[in-house]
């Protein structure tokens, strides 16, 4: 079982398409571009909405954008406002339990912290270090070295189409309703 899964990958992913795109985009159109799960992407954004690192609007131009700059903006934060803070490890003191010791441990097998716990403890601080140093315009300039740059212009024009064409399509809506 990994520590991290979908939720934090999606986000990641869907926050990436937004550091270049500063008008809002509706999650319909960030699962869509990505293949991804539409509901999925939909229950996650407000969680980031709600931490602070998205801003929504309603309306016709309605949708998520950054409600900060990416650099302000840490790998750490987006997985813990997608998953919620995890322990990498959660440590079942299973020294006590050795049959030998008759179902009362001595105290020199559960004093202080277990070394296989303050082990993973390390690691987990470290790994939330790494997290915490790497913001969302690190990982999109990353993106941007590998990607040629006639993708990233066609992606952002399939942001802005898409867009277009939803408010197209509720005007006219309007209008046919205002008109019977």
């Amino acid at each position: 079982m990994s520590l991290y899964g979908a939720s934090t990958e999606y986000v990641l992913h869907s926050l990436l398409w937004l550091v270049e795109h500063p008008e809002p985009v509706s999650s319909l159109d960030l699962a869509e571009l990505q293949d991804i799960p539409a509901a999925f992407v939909a229950k996650q954004l407000p969680k980031l909405e709600k931490a602070g690192i998205l801003a929504a609007s309603e309306g016709l131009r309605g949708g998520y954008r950054l409600a900060r700059p990416p650099t302000q903006i840490s790998v750490l934060d987006v997985v813990d406002a997608a998953e919620g803070r995890k322990s990498l490890f959660n440590c079942q003191e299973i020294r006590g339990r050795c049959v030998l010791f008759d179902a009362t441990p001595p105290q020199w097998a559960t004093k202080g912290v277990c070394s296989i716990h303050a082990a993973m403890l390390r690691a987990e601080q470290i790994m939330r270090e790494e997290l915490a140093r790497t913001s969302l315009a690190d990982l999109a300039s990353s993106v941007r070295d590998k990607a040629p740059s006639a993708f990233l212009g066609k992606a952002q024009g399939w942001l802005e189409n898409r867009s277009q064409t939803r408010r197209t399509s509720k005007v006219r809506q309007r209008r046919s309703a205002d008109t019977e």
